[in-house]
């Protein structure tokens, strides 16, 4: 990470694609690099931070909680994606907290220094505009399973939602998710989401390999 230039890494960064090169090079003086620990807190849920993260290398858990500590978990970020931008914009306290899962660069960008660059980059002003639509229509569907599906259908549709083709075409969750994990994600007890996991898997709607990868099959979205 120290052997590259602020401009190397942010044209690394798909926010900062269309930028032109006087643009990416005002931002490159603004920015500053990060590193995060695993479990460090980077934003929390009702502070203010008055900065932009853009993920560089690692892993960002976004997890919301009630009064009673109950947690959901909204979204896990990876290189590309950044934190923040809803507080640059309205001003408002952080609706989440953010916690690097595993060791996690970053770039920061403050709120004097957003200022400075947006108003001669609409650009820029246009792709964190995308990205919230995004993940506000994350959010409303997140809402939505909440809602009015039964346990069934939030586990196939969160499972569904994280799995990926491989090789083949597959659709293949590549990394090992806890019944925990899951539980957070779908607002339900570890128990449940185990009983569901395993008649799943059953029914052969979810198949767990032998390196922990989990092969989900399409006719999954029957449930979700």
């Amino acid at each position: 990470m120290s052997m590259l230039s602020n401009l190397e890494l942010l044209r690394r960064v798909p926010l900062f694609a269309l930028l032109t090169a006087s643009q990416a090079e005002s931002v490159a003086d603004a920015v500053v690099k990060r590193r995060f620990k695993r479990g460090e807190l980077i934003v929390g849920q009702g502070e203010k931070s008055n900065t932009l993260f853009i993920i560089l290398t690692g892993r960002i858990r976004v997890v919301t909680s009630d009064k009673r500590g109950r947690e959901v978990i909204l979204a896990t970020l990876q290189p590309g994606d950044y934190i923040g931008e809803m507080s640059l914009i309205d001003n408002e306290a952080h609706s989440a907290t953010c916690r690097a899962e595993v060791q996690t660069d970053m770039l920061a960008l403050g709120r004097s220094e957003f200022a400075r660059c947006l108003p001669e980059n609409s650009s820029m002003a246009y792709a964190i505009m995308r990205g919230l639509v995004k993940r506000l229509r994350q959010a409303d569907r997140k809402i939505e399973s909440l809602a009015l599906m039964d346990v069934y259908g939030r586990v196939a549709r969160s499972l569904m939602d994280v799995a990926i083709p491989d090789r083949d075409g597959q659709l293949t969750i590549r990394e090992r998710i806890s019944r925990q994990d899951i539980a957070k994600m779908v607002g339900a007890s570890r128990e449940m989401v185990s009983r569901v996991m395993k008649d799943l898997e059953d029914r052969g709607f979810i198949e767990t390999r032998e390196d922990g990868s989990m092969l989900v099959k399409d006719r999954l979205t029957t449930l979700s």
